[in-house]
């Protein structure tokens, strides 16, 4: 799911951090989706967010291979988790206050817009008010076989169309040979001693590939 500048993908939820609420309510909310796509853009934006994964109540089938919910898919519950890689380290934001699911993922943004907003008057100066939010080994999303290739293809051949990547990502899968010469390419890209490197992503790219490899 490509926002403004910022990519997030979709997943379903595997362990939901305690127990989830029991009485919900409808939000007071009055902006529409559109608005809640640009205030979280901006607010990851802010927030140098990498790796970002949205977990949601549905299955892997009701994710397109954007990572966005398909049109017709359908949550379980509105629960959703923002889950990140940011400078402050890795943080999750889990919240089923509403009804809607997409007015939870708006609350979380008003989170994040509030909590940067703490700097502002100089209050923190290292980014202590993410502390709380770091993130639990449980709530971390694992590999599936589908978003395991298309992370590795999307690092190989960034400007792939939607047809490509789908037809290299099913290759990627039933093809040792080809899934090799994806991560050479890919690492080539990626690989923190190159110019322009990222070893972040590049552990990413290891992980997929290791994940697909024992898959």
């Amino acid at each position: 799911m490509k926002l403004r500048s910022v990519h997030v993908t979709g997943r379903p939820i595997q362990t939901w951090p305690g127990e989830l609420t029991r009485e919900r309510k409808s939000s007071t909310f009055k902006a529409g989706w559109s608005s809640t796509i640009d205030l979280l853009d901006r607010e990851l934006h802010h927030l140098d967010a990498e790796n970002v994964v949205l977990q949601l109540a549905m299955r892997e089938s009701d994710f397109r291979l954007d990572g966005a919910p398909k049109a017709n898919a359908r949550a379980t519950h509105p629960g959703v988790i923002l889950s990140l890689d940011s400078p402050y380290g890795a943080l999750s934001y889990p919240c089923d206050r509403f009804t809607q699911w997409a007015d939870n993922l708006r609350a979380i943004a008003l989170a994040l817009e509030a909590l940067r907003k703490v700097d502002r008057y100089g209050v923190t100066k290292n980014g202590e008010q993410y502390t709380g939010w770091k993130q639990l080994d449980a709530a971390r999303p694992a590999w599936s076989t589908d978003s395991a290739a298309i992370f590795i293809v999307n690092a190989a051949l960034p400007d792939s169309t939607d047809d490509q990547l789908r037809h290299h990502a099913v290759n990627v899968v039933e093809s040792l040979h080809i899934r090799a010469r994806m991560y050479r390419k890919a690492a080539a890209r990626l690989h923190p001693d190159v110019a322009g490197g990222n070893a972040a992503q590049f552990l990413r790219l290891t992980s997929a590939k290791k994940f697909l490899d024992g898959a």
